[in-house]
């Protein structure tokens, strides 16, 4: 029987693997976006300078009014609305995207699709 546990360790070694060849610069920030159960999060991170540049997530307060359910693909297309949003009200258009691991299918898609929709490249 296969746990919750062991699959989060395969998916940890999958970014591991991931975050080998990617690597988020001032320029071109590196997209990251982390799913739990309930919520789904997403920061556009600077790797060299170690900084969080923008940031959005089901928690956000613009968001929490207009979503019920945090884990669902309607919520997860409405975060990549928002950091896409936030990341050219800061001047910054092309990105890396680093799926943490997770295929890209479901959340995750949604939430690249919505930000590529909105203005954000890669």
């Amino acid at each position: 029987m296969i746990t919750k546990q062991d699959k989060n360790k395969a998916r940890l070694k999958r970014h591991l693997r991931v975050r080998k060849k990617i690597q988020g610069t001032a320029e071109r920030p590196r997209l990251n976006v982390f799913r739990s159960s309930k919520h789904i999060y997403a920061q556009l991170i600077d790797d060299v300078a170690g900084v969080t540049l923008a940031s959005a997530s089901t928690l956000d307060k613009e968001l929490s009014s207009d979503i019920q359910n945090g884990g669902n693909v309607e919520s997860a297309r409405k975060v990549g609305e928002l950091v896409a949003k936030r990341a050219a009200e800061k001047g910054y258009k092309s990105v890396v995207f680093d799926r943490g691991g997770y295929l890209y299918h479901g959340r995750i898609q949604a939430l690249a699709e919505a930000a590529r929709e909105a203005g954000l490249e890669f």
